[in-house]
């Protein structure tokens, strides 16, 4: 069996696989990436970010246009189906693909097509779909395999009734109704645009608040919005069975309730995939969410092996996978890389409307005993709100007392995972140019949503007199 020899090889095509490729490539060594799946781009093009977000903005566009009488009339729209929905997604997934080959080609970065194992720590097996069989070697190497809805074996998936994230974008038809279990980023998020599509939403959440990473202003206001635009949640719900019908499941729950819908979504929790790849026999822990363990600098046991993205667990977000890739590449080669790259990350959640979120909540900040203060500015108050009419959400910024420097972002509304990076480029900036003052002198367009940073500033500063 020949070998090939590289200086560093990349198992997965998703953000953090590129990320790694891309930055060792750039930084002079030769590279192979290994994708097992027939086009690259991983979970993040074909089944997550990508065509989630597609779906929602043509959800987002559908909505618009019903809700205008003249706009509805002259497209002759009155209801669209969710596969109708959901073939927008297919020319924008096509484009990301096509996008990504140019990126391995420019930078001569070798694509291998099959599943990878070790055969041992520097030499990696790639089997294709028809058995052929490859082997490279490699002086690095960076696992980013990326993660797949966690399966209890007590339900049964391949019922037509039944999906999760990996299947839910096949969907066939529009249901009437649907439970989510998971109130997660993912549950929330498609409870939205089932929502906005006007199909009745139960949200069951094993927890007792949606989303409990998040400052709790926000929190309130996502459960506010989310229940007036119609959505049931039930907190502190654990399910006990899942019984799938002809015509529809039922949720039970141990608390003797019994949901029944047209169909279910399952979105509680994932699971890395880091398995099949001989990862035990060369020491590398793997826990029991199938997340493979690293130090703060992504190495496993095997100092020379890496691992990014969603297969070593949080964050999960497709901005965090791709830094932590480059990281990976740049650490392994020059055996230093500036942390700032890989802190703060903010936080991107598309719900409707949308949530951002960096630095510290009200919560943490009280626990710590800093002395902060609060900013608000309501997008009801804005006039580019109001002229667009996306007048629901708020700006919120938590900063020192003393010092004013900005210790935290909290953004719900319009745009917020745009809106964020403003603060984001402040709160980056070192000493006494991280504060309150830079948005307060700041001239900002006018009318702009970006006019909120002002607004949230001076509400700050009339709290300190």
């Amino acid at each position: 069996m020949s070998e090939s020899h590289y200086d560093v090889a990349v198992i997965g095509t998703g953000p953090g696989g590129e990320g790694a490729a891309m930055q060792a490539a750039k930084l002079g060594k030769s590279v192979a990436v290994i994708e097992r799946m027939p086009l690259i781009g991983g979970a993040c093009t074909h089944r997550g970010t990508i065509p989630s977000k597609s779906l929602r903005f043509a959800i987002f566009q559908l909505t618009t246009t019903l809700r205008n009488p003249t706009l509805r009339d002259a497209a002759g729209l009155h209801t669209v189906s969710f596969p109708d929905l959901r073939k927008a997604a297919r020319s924008v997934i096509d484009k990301q693909v096509d996008m990504r080959k140019t990126f391995y080609e420019r930078n001569s970065v070798e694509l291998y097509s099959g599943a990878a194992s070790f055969v041992d720590a520097h030499t990696i097996e790639v089997c294709d779909e028809i058995g052929g069989r490859r082997r490279l070697q490699a002086n690095h190497v960076v696992i980013a395999t990326g993660s797949r809805p966690m399966r209890p074996d007590n339900i049964d998936f391949t019922h037509e009734r039944i999906f999760d994230s990996d299947t839910i974008l096949d969907l066939s038809w529009t249901p009437r109704s649907i439970a989510i279990y998971g109130a997660g980023v993912i549950g929330c998020e498609y409870a939205s645009m089932f929502r906005n599509l006007g199909v009745k939403v139960n949200l069951i959440n094993s927890r007792d608040k949606l989303l409990e990473f998040l400052d709790d202003e926000i929190i309130d206001a996502l459960s506010y919005h989310l229940r007036d635009c119609g959505v049931l949640i039930r907190h502190r719900e654990r399910y006990e069975r899942v019984e799938p019908q002809e015509d529809g499941v039922v949720l039970h729950l141990k608390s003797g309730k019994q949901i029944k819908t047209d169909i279910l979504f399952w979105a509680a929790g994932r699971t890395g995939n880091a398995q099949g790849m001989g990862l035990e026999a060369l020491g590398i822990g793997v826990n029991e969410r199938g997340q493979i363990e690293v130090n703060g600098d992504f190495q496993t046991t095997q100092s020379h092996i890496y691992a990014v993205g969603d297969v070593i667990g949080p964050p999960s977000l497709a901005s965090a996978a791709y830094v932590q890739g480059r990281y990976a590449a740049h650490h392994m080669i020059s055996g230093t890389c500036e942390r700032a790259m890989i802190s703060d990350i903010p936080t991107g959640i598309y719900t409707s409307p949308e949530i951002s979120s960096l630095g510290k909540t009200e919560r943490e900040l009280t626990e710590a005993g800093t002395p902060y203060e609060v900013g608000h500015a309501m997008f009801k108050s804005l006039a580019r709100a109001q002229i667009t009419g996306q007048a629901v959400g708020m700006l919120k910024l938590l900063f020192h007392r003393e010092t004013l420097q900005i210790l935290g972002i909290h953004c719900f509304g319009a745009s917020a995972s745009e809106i964020i990076h403003i603060g984001q480029a402040i709160m980056s900036q070192p000493g006494e140019q991280n504060t309150l003052m830079y948005f307060v002198n700041s001239t900002f367009n006018y009318p702009t949503m970006a006019e909120a940073y002002r607004v949230a500033a001076l509400n700050g500063l009339n709290r300190l007199f």
